[in-house]
């Protein structure tokens, strides 16, 4: 089928009342369980590459990846920059092959927010990649992008307004109380804020920091309007735990497929999760 980008899944997703997951990957292993849990529940999916799972993987071989899952699913695949804080990391990801970006503005103040934004949206615009911004900052830490508690700060609705007035963004990450990496205690999600920012914007909102967010409190976001909803820490936790439990098991096994097998099958399964949650299965 080939790559696609956001922009259709999203307008599917807000007029369906679900969300589509996206699914942050780092080798071969993950990719495989992302595509195969999108498969067997016949669902779309994005899948996501952050700075640092192409630091660590190589920008080549997080596409060619990507491209060889699309090509063979039957099911829509999206892949995603997530949280491109660098012009030139953009541009690269969408010279590349990339189907989607984000540009995250998020540490600038709200004009020049905008204005990298837009620059970002003249090219994607251009070459058919559609693109992703964030307002507000999300507290916690992403592989290379870290946020201060002290520094997080929700959403304006108001701003949100006015941010996509100036940009025609196709998709807006916000903050309302999630974190990435692991929470030390519940999220306490500010919905009434969601509330009066999908009120005043029509563009499909976004989540991040979605591992370990109670099930209801996803649940009440999709329905005031999320649209897409991110998952990393879920899959990491997953991952290790498999591999874990395979060593563990199997303490004298050399051959890593058989230690992998184990992590990809748990991985598939807290992805299977996720996606029956968001109500996007089926949804292919």
């Amino acid at each position: 089928m080939g790559l696609v980008p956001i922009t259709d899944l999203l307008k599917d997703a807000q007029k369906g009342g679900y969300a589509v997951g996206a699914f942050n990957c780092n080798n071969m292993e993950i990719v495989q369980a992302i595509i195969d849990a999108a498969e067997a529940e016949k669902a779309p999916v994005i899948m996501q590459a952050s700075q640092g799972a192409i630091k660590y993987a190589g920008l080549e071989y997080i596409v060619g990846m990507a491209n060889i899952a699309a090509k063979n699913a039957s099911v829509p695949v999206a892949l995603h920059l997530d949280h491109g804080t660098d012009f030139a990391q953009v541009m690269k990801c969408i010279r590349y092959g990339f189907s989607s970006v984000m540009i995250d503005g998020s540490k600038y103040p709200l004009e020049e927010n905008i204005a990298v934004t837009n620059r970002v949206l003249e090219v994607g615009r251009a070459v058919g990649v559609s693109v992703e911004a964030e307002l507000g900052k999300i507290g916690g830490t992403e592989d290379d992008v870290t946020v201060d508690e002290r520094d997080a700060s929700m959403t304006d609705p108001e701003e949100a307004k006015y941010f996509v007035e100036k940009t025609g963004v196709d998709a807006l990450a916000i903050a309302i109380g999630t974190a990435h990496g692991q929470y030390k205690g519940e999220p306490k999600l500010d919905f009434e804020r969601l509330e009066k920012i999908t009120k005043v914007i029509d563009t499909p909102i976004v989540l991040h920091g979605s591992s370990g967010v109670p099930d209801e409190a996803i649940t009440r976001a999709i329905e005031l309007g999320v649209s897409k909803i991110n998952i990393d820490t879920n899959i990491r936790e997953a991952f290790t735990g498999g591999a874990r439990e395979a060593i563990e098991k199997m303490p004298d096994e050399i051959d890593p497929r058989k230690i992998l097998k184990v992590a990809k099958e748990q991985m598939e399964a807290v992805i299977r999760e996720k996606i029956r949650l968001f109500k996007s299965s089926g949804k292919a």
